[in-house]
């Protein structure tokens, strides 16, 4: 069984097709809607009505109280969640299909508190080189 989903090049912005591997999680929920509508993947109440037009998502949203939403912040929810996770750059430019690195730091983001985690790495270093110096400075002055 293909783990991808193919965009085709006539959907997708750059007019290139963009294959995305999907995990296993995206594979459950795909395997899940197996059977229930004949040539749709995901439906509303076995209707041809695709799940995610306007009417169904503004639903959806009013329950969870979110006023502003456009479908592309789901991209750069993935891409910032997929960076927060440790996914390199250039990893991400590839699973997203982006054509250069300002689209992929566009989109992904690292949250302030990953921010602040990744700022202290440097104060171990900084840490052993202020005592190493404290410490020359002690035994210099013993002698």
């Amino acid at each position: 069984m293909l783990r991808r989903a193919a965009i085709h090049p006539d959907q997708a912005k750059a007019t290139k097709a963009i294959h995305v591997p999907l995990n296993s999680v995206a594979m459950a929920v795909l395997l899940q809607q197996v059977g229930k509508h004949t040539t749709k993947v995901f439906t509303r109440s076995r209707e041809t009505q695709l799940l995610g037009k306007h009417t169904c998502m503004a639903g959806a949203l009013k329950r969870v109280d979110i006023g502003e939403f456009r479908w592309h912040d789901l991209r750069h929810t993935w891409a910032s969640w997929l960076a927060q996770q440790g996914t390199p750059l250039n990893v991400l430019k590839g699973l997203s299909g982006w054509e250069s690195d300002v689209m992929v730091n566009r989109y992904a983001h690292l949250s302030k508190p990953q921010l602040m985690e990744l700022s202290e790495l440097v104060s171990n270093v900084l840490d052993s080189t202020i005592l190493a110096q404290s410490k020359n400075k002690k035994a210099s002055k013993i002698r």
